[in-house]
């Protein structure tokens, strides 16, 4: 079912499949993507309680392997309506059979979005609410239109509170290759956009490399600013389709390395909660 918050500036559209974002209007503007299949049939899915791809498709956990795909499985399920006001709504996702089967952990997932002025916030709060401790990566893939007028992405730019270039890798099969990592060049702040800068899928930095990051058109001027506290981002465009989109994504966690062998509790970056425990975090979007 599709849901509307608003405020004196923006429009939002919000899909409790997934509790997904699926559109942001300010002034008459559409700023999120669309969602045709052409080029990704998604807007802005929550990644959880897996960002990215399993080695060879399959994790182990006490003892036990159990098959997941890529991001795991709340982007494809039905949330419940928790709350609800003129410009703010929450949904939640509890496990359940379908999900122990495959993720045999007890939690439940609220997702909060906010508007204040300009900006959406949007809240995740993990709980566990059973007699053990549980692992889970969550992240978003929120996709922005770029771009704004036109048919290329070259000269856009991605601006970040942080200067010096960027460090990251690069997806060999779907996990992480961390033989070789790349250079993001920065100037000034600015990261210039190119139609082939994802030829080879999504660009991943670790390390909190930074805590905002700008799309801007070409004359530099930020019309979208994603904050975050998270520890990975990643930025993505569909390889070789020339879509008029690009991703901003933080995320607590990752897909697995080419050479992890270990449990779901060792993988790099992944969350643990202790019974009874709940995690907070998030990250808010501004729309000029």
């Amino acid at each position: 079912m599709r849901y509307t918050i608003k405020n004196e500036v923006l429009t939002v559209g919000i899909d409790s499949m997934g509790a997904e974002v699926k559109s942001v209007i300010k002034d008459g503007r559409e700023y999120m993507w669309c969602g045709d299949a052409k080029c990704w049939g998604r807007t802005s899915p929550v990644l959880f309680p897996f960002v990215g791809s399993v080695k060879d498709g399959v994790y182990r956990t006490n003892g036990r392997e159990y098959p997941m795909g890529q991001h795991g499985f709340a982007r494809d399920m039905e949330f419940e309506l928790a709350d609800r006001s003129e410009d703010m709504i929450s949904f939640t996702l509890a496990s359940n059979d379908e999900t122990l089967a495959r993720y045999p952990y007890e939690f439940r997932l609220t997702i909060t979005y906010r508007l204040n002025g300009n900006a959406l916030s949007v809240e995740w709060k993990v709980e566990n609410p059973s007699d053990k401790e549980m692992y889970f990566s969550i992240g978003a893939h929120p996709a922005f239109e770029c771009p704004l007028e036109g048919e290329s992405k070259n000269g856009y730019k991605f601006k970040f509170d942080t200067d010096g270039d960027k460090e990251y890798f690069l997806l060999d099969g779907g996990t992480l290759d961390k033989t070789k990592s790349y250079t993001l060049p920065v100037k000034d702040g600015y990261a210039v956009i190119t139609d082939d800068m994802f030829d080879r899928d999504a660009l991943i930095a670790e390390g909190a490399q930074a805590r905002e990051i700008s799309l801007c058109d070409p004359d530099g001027r930020a019309y979208v600013t994603v904050r975050t506290d998270a520890p990975l981002f990643g930025l993505w465009s569909p390889a070789g389709k020339n879509a008029p989109f690009v991703c901003i994504e933080p995320w607590y966690g990752r897909c697995d390395a080419s050479d992890f062998d270990g449990e779901l509790k060792d993988r790099e970056y992944s969350n643990t909660l202790e019974a009874g425990e709940s995690f907070c975090a998030g990250y808010t979007v501004e729309f000029v």
